[in-house]
């Protein structure tokens, strides 16, 4: 664990590492510390998204409805560089896995995240990075290239290895960002890090991510949540990944509302969502009950691109 760098030392870590970097108009005291009551550190590594969108910038620095800004520490466009969007606690991790923090805290190799039960905004850095994240948006070589640099940064002024390094997808159930394999990513990093900062690359390094992997839904544990899930105690959840993958296939198609996805319960409006989805597939009767078949499933999952299906 470590003290969060002050934004001095964030702004000179970031340019001795090889970095053109922006500052946004009051990023230096833009932080949710206050509102929230939570100061922001120790901190224990770095995060990595992709925004799945473009030109979100002044998303990321303002936040959206039902979630304020800042929405990470650094937004790292296609051509627009990086930028310093805040300085102190962010709306970028949510909830995400303690085991994983405690791996990422001792760099060790990182336990599947199957919970939701520590708060990833005390103690991670994150970097928002512009892409649709679909596997079909490309990450051109040089914005892959500053994402390196600045985990790099981050970790060489925190004295971390690359072991320090997570996406947001490695951390929290259910998310699918960034869409580049992390493997690739903090190899690049360790390779970065055996260089002095700011130096010249002496080997090749990676800077095209590989083939976006997709997670996978476990039709027989999503089954038993949707027949399980209804009738139990108020958050209740019997498998968390595969309801937030599933929920948010179904809002991005409009058949959920969002506000009733995320929470790892597959309770009676996602049993009612689900079944919309199969009377649109042409199901009826009892086979548009809201509890997923194999085939609906694997075609939500299609449809979307969110996750792939095992039986």
């Amino acid at each position: 664990m470590a003290t969060p760098l002050s934004a001095a030392k964030t702004l000179a870590a970031l340019k001795a590492e090889g970095l053109t970097v922006h500052e946004h108009e009051g990023w230096r005291t833009h932080n949710r510390d206050a509102a929230t009551g939570k100061k922001f550190g120790p901190v224990i590594g770095v995060l990595i998204h992709h925004t799945a969108g473009h030109n979100d910038r002044e998303l990321c620095f303002r936040g959206r409805t039902g979630l304020p800004g800042p929405l990470c520490h650094a937004w790292l466009g296609k051509t627009s560089g990086l930028w310093l969007l805040g300085h102190g606690r962010a709306n970028h991790a949510g909830a995400v896995d303690l085991d994983v923090l405690n791996a990422l805290r001792a760099e060790k190799p990182l336990p599947h995240d199957d919970q939701a039960n520590a708060d990833g905004n005390d103690c991670l850095y994150g970097l928002e990075i512009e892409n649709l994240g679909n596997g079909r948006d490309p990450y051109p070589d040089a914005q892959y290239r500053q994402a390196v640099l600045w985990a790099a940064a981050l970790c060489r002024a925190h004295g971390w290895s690359e072991k320090s390094i997570a996406g947001h997808k490695e951390v929290q159930p259910g998310k699918i960002d960034p869409s580049f394999d992390m493997d690739d990513f903090r190899a690049a990093v360790r390779k970065q890090l055996a260089r002095k900062p700011g130096g010249a690359a002496t080997t090749p390094v990676t800077t095209k991510p590989g083939k976006a992997t997709k997670p996978r839904v476990d039709l027989s544990r999503l089954v038993s949540a949707a027949k399980t899930d209804p009738g139990a105690r108020q958050g209740h959840v019997t498998y968390m990944t595969g309801t937030n993958l599933t929920e948010a296939a179904l809002v991005k198609l409009g058949y959920l509302d969002k506000t009733y996805a995320g929470d790892g319960s597959f309770g009676t409006t996602t049993v009612a969502a689900y079944a919309k989805w199969q009377r649109h597939l042409g199901y009826g009767g009892s086979d548009a009950d809201g509890i997923p078949g194999k085939i609906s499933l694997s075609r939500l999952g299609e449809r979307t691109g969110l996750f792939t299906v095992v039986a």
